[in-house]
């Protein structure tokens, strides 16, 4: 199987909110030889107020966020799922990808109405974190790298710092494209460095190895970070599946618990034990290539305490509730944006076909479709397409519901603070890194310059796809 290293930079740090401007990829053999790479870039949708913050990081101009020569958001999603195929099957790789770019990534396709959001998961597609692999890399061969720190002697595990300790030294950094070379760079010093370690990680991108590795309930290392430490090492089994949610494991750690005292408790005590502190029990999602490592000659008391949970199949159902009520996702809670209902459902056989067919038709056929669509929120997301795209299809009530969507977007109120970006938290922005010294005043001219821009329009002008 082939690898996809990609990287995305973007108008924010949301990953329901913002949008990527920029995708890069390079696409490698099983030996991470590359054979092709490509550079994307687009414009920005015309709801979506940039981060002035995110715009001095990437270095992206205004005057690109609405370059005619550039395609629209909605062609730029064709593009990349495009790539998706054509490069199937292949592991999709990135540098804290599965966290941040792989969820903008489905944000995308999903607002863009592409009929599959989980296309880095799909046709024989899975995923890897080099991000996941460092953290291992520290636990289980830390001289493999070099390692920065920062003025407290504290090790920093960013891109922009490891790849250059690590001898890249033409790392751009914050482009997209100079994101993936560096990757790219990191993955190779771990895959020569340590085969064994790399196959271990490269096995984990299958859902099913890891459940088969987990289900023998032998112990297991698992390599997690949490906060501002270094990443560490667990030493636990399996102990059920949240009810559910195949994917979500649950993990004892044997180091931390003894299941004698929780296999007769209540279920208040369970669920301390996986919501509390220190946890005794944590969830690992099978299907996110977590750093899960076989242990050849586990320890005689760990092997007894899985032996127990092996024989206890009514803990580990208790166990699949408790971490299913910790993750309840509030079905009952007010309405959210409909950014937030991306993972409300998967869509029917009928709406995947109109989908399919409103990708390559017009813009005229597209607002035909949209009514034709059982999922609400694919009728809601298909008329703002067509509001953005062809606004000449609208009736003057659905561009003031348009005009509507927009105000209450970019003037929301500041309490509670919105995900998204306004005018007042870009303003902010602006005077924030205004009084920061080594803050390039000129380029940050032209930013408050180009809000000034939007803020004064009043209405939307027509703009094609």
């Amino acid at each position: 199987m082939s690898f996809v290293f990609y990287d995305i930079e973007t108008t924010g740090i949301s990953t329901a909110f913002d949008q990527p401007l920029q995708f890069a990829a390079i696409h490698t053999d099983t030996d991470l030889n590359e054979i092709e790479r490509v550079d994307l870039r687009c414009r920005i949708a015309p709801h979506i107020i940039p981060s002035p913050y995110a715009l001095m990081v990437t270095g992206i101009k205004p005057e690109q966020l609405v370059d005619t020569g550039l395609p629209s958001f909605f062609e730029f999603t064709q593009n990349v799922m495009e790539l998706t195929k054509r490069w199937a099957p292949a592991t999709w790789v990135g540098f804290n990808s599965i966290r941040f770019d792989e969820e903008l990534l489905r944000q995308a396709f999903y607002q863009n109405l592409q009929p599959s959001i989980y296309a880095t998961q799909f046709n024989g597609n899975n995923r890897l974190d080099i991000l996941t692999a460092i953290y291992a890399v520290w636990c289980r061969n830390q001289g493999l790298l070099k390692w920065p720190t920062d003025v407290r002697g504290r090790t920093i595990y960013k891109l922009d710092r490891l790849a250059p300790e690590n001898g890249f030294n033409t790392h751009n950094a914050h482009d997209a494209l100079g994101d993936v070379e560096a990757t790219l760079y990191l993955a190779q010093i771990i895959s020569k460095g340590d085969p064994v370690l790399w196959s271990s990680l490269v096995e984990n991108r299958d859902k099913k190895k890891v459940m088969a590795k987990l289900e023998t309930f032998e112990p297991v290392e698992l390599v997690l970070r949490f906060g501002g430490g270094p990443p560490r090492s667990y030493v636990g089994c399996f102990c059920g599946t949240s009810e559910g949610n195949a994917t979500q494991a649950a993990f004892f750690d044997l180091e931390t618990g003894d299941p004698e005292t929780l296999i007769n408790a209540d279920d208040a005590a369970i669920f301390e034990a996986v919501d509390g502190s220190p946890k005794i029990i944590r969830s690992i999602a099978t299907n996110k290539a977590p750093a899960l490592f076989s242990i050849l000659d586990p320890d005689i008391e760990h092997q007894r305490k899985a032996a127990l949970i092996a024989a206890s199949p009514d803990f580990r159902e208790r166990v699949g509730r408790a971490i299913a009520a910790r993750f309840e996702d509030g079905k009952t809670a007010p309405l959210v944006p409909i950014e937030k209902q991306i993972y409300g459902g998967f869509y029917s056989k009928e709406d995947q076909e109109l989908l399919a067919e409103f990708q390559q038709t017009d813009w005229a056929r597209r607002h035909e479709i949209i009514g034709l669509l059982g999922d609400l929120r694919l009728r809601q997301l298909g008329r703002r397409l067509v509001a953005f795209y062809g606004r000449d299809f609208l009736s003057k009530s659905e561009i003031e519901q348009f005009e509507s969507f927009i105000h209450e977007r970019w003037y929301a109120s500041d309490v509670p603070a919105p995900e998204w970006t306004t005018f007042s938290s870009a303003a902010r922005a602006v005077d924030d890194l205004r009084a920061q010294p080594e803050t390039d005043q000129d380029a940050l001219d032209l930013i408050e310059a180009f809000l000034a821009q939007m803020a004064s329009k009043r209405h939307f002008s027509k703009s094609r796809s």
